[in-house]
């Protein structure tokens, strides 16, 4: 029999570096059995890169907290959005849909009811789970919330606000959520299954506001002794290599807010950074409770990221374009049910998230419906060896005026992409195994020209197959 860890261990748990870099696939391992319903707590960050966190090898930020969920889960390096960009990735992680499917492109577009019907929360919520939700709701920001669809709702639509509160100035929203996320999880009954969902504003910035990434003020002395490492595409040497249409787009506009000096940087990342340990001093918050609340065992933990985020990398901020910066995220699993052997490994091969909704689904013993497009991420939790994707399509058709659409195909080894409504020559190939931090375009290399002409087909080819 599987022995489930202790509260004890769960919070404290460490385990060597050598386990931590071990790979996805191992013993195979029969999954989890239990007549119990597993609870489901899924944490979503906003504007997250992927190695924003100290268990992704990031030197500077600490975060203990999401790292304990590494040592003792799943980490997937190679987690990708299909379309990095809030609305859309959001209305894919409910739904398990591509963009193109879903139809939202847009902040003003919301769900259908028929399509809310078929989120991930609301197919738990008819198969007797309680579900809530807590902070940024990111579909359909001019619509009504559908707050009655949910058992517990503390959303908000729009961007919100750091400090939300005029009668309590000094309270940041972080904190405002992890406080009503631990309502709800202090009200859980041992006898029904519960799901829920957080979804941070942090690390994004605060539009509009000069200081951008505003935490809260017991952070104000971390880093302040360190220097953060100026990126390699940092240079305008990398930004003079962008076409005109990226040199003159929103991208850069707001590099020029956060990046556009060496002080500037090192304030700005620094207060990303703030913010993330923020967010991990929330996740060490809700662990506690459900340690106290005996549910600790029975709940599984997702955290990821909504997309990318470029700190200064090829002259650009914000996110939108294919670069790596934009499009990776973190994903941890914790599964506590799996045995010993099944944690604290790292898994290489595709996530997306469209792979969020049926992996949540296929925990909970439910069959995801046949409209998802993403896959459960299941098997490799359990270290199964199924047949895995070997690359995914990339979207980006948000309205506008200086942000150009893009659609690409990422493989395991290149990434190929198309600015869309311009020159139709503006396409980019990058080797990522000689060329890792896409310095070097390959796309009119005459030697390059049959794998273009592959990738183009494999565009084709998802463009009339994802509908």
């Amino acid at each position: 029999m599987t022995q489930k860890p202790t509260r004890r261990s769960f919070l404290k748990s460490t385990l060597p570096a050598a386990a931590l870099l071990a790979g996805c696939r191992s013993t195979p391992t029969s999954p989890p059995q239990s007549t119990t319903p597993p609870n489901i707590l899924f944490l979503l960050t906003d504007d997250h890169r992927w190695d924003a966190l100290s268990c992704m090898g990031n030197p500077i930020l600490r975060t203990p907290n999401i790292d304990r969920l590494a040592s003792t889960g799943t980490t997937f390096d190679n987690m990708f959005v299909t379309t990095s960009i809030c609305c859309a990735s959001r209305a894919s992680i409910f739904t398990g849909q591509y963009a193109r499917r879903t139809g939202i492109h847009e902040f003003n577009v919301p769900f259908t009811p028929a399509a809310l019907a078929q989120t991930y929360p609301q197919i738990l919520r008819r198969a007797g789970y309680r579900i809530g939700f807590v902070g940024k709701y990111g579909v359909g920001d001019n619509s009504p919330p559908p707050a009655g669809q949910f058992d517990f709702w503390r959303g908000f639509t729009g961007q919100g606000q750091y400090f939300p509160d005029k009668s309590n100035p000094s309270l940041h929203l972080t904190d405002l959520m992890t406080s009503q996320a631990n309502e709800f999880l202090q009200s859980a009954s041992p006898s029904q299954p519960f799901c829920l969902s957080i979804s941070y504003k942090a690390p994004h910035c605060q539009d509009g506001d000069p200081r951008q990434f505003l935490y809260a003020p017991r952070y104000e002395s971390l880093y302040s002794g360190q220097t953060i490492p100026t990126p390699l595409t940092a240079t305008d040497e990398f930004f003079q290599k962008q076409p005109d249409f990226i040199r003159n787009s929103e991208s850069r506009n707001r590099w020029k807010i956060r990046f556009s000096n060496p002080d500037v940087y090192q304030k700005m990342v620094k207060a990303y950074y703030r913010l993330l340990v923020g967010v991990d001093d929330s996740v060490a918050a809700l662990l506690k409770t459900l340690a106290d609340r005996n549910l600790i065992d029975n709940t599984i933990i997702f955290f990821t990221g909504d997309n990318g985020f470029y700190l200064g990398e090829h002259g650009l901020a914000g996110k939108w374009f294919m670069h790596e910066e934009s499009i990776r995220v973190p994903l941890i699993i914790h599964d506590p049910r799996l045995p010993q052997n099944l944690h604290a490994r790292r898994c290489s091969d595709m996530a997306l998230n469209i792979d969020l909704a049926p992996t949540i689904l296929s925990l909970a013993g439910l069959t995801p419906p046949p409209q998802m497009q993403g896959r459960p991420l299941t098997p490799l939790l359990q270290s199964q060896s199924p047949s895995w994707r070997t690359d995914f399509f990339y979207e980006h058709l948000f309205k506008h005026s200086i942000i150009p659409k893009t659609e690409g195909v990422r493989t395991t080894r290149y990434s190929y992409w198309q600015y869309l409504n311009v020159d139709h020559d503006a396409h980019w190939l990058f080797d990522l195994a000689t060329d890792p931090h896409q310095t070097q375009n390959l796309a009119a290399d005459p030697y390059h020209q049959p794998l273009v002409q592959n990738l183009q087909s494999r565009l084709t080819h998802y463009r009339q197959s994802l509908l």
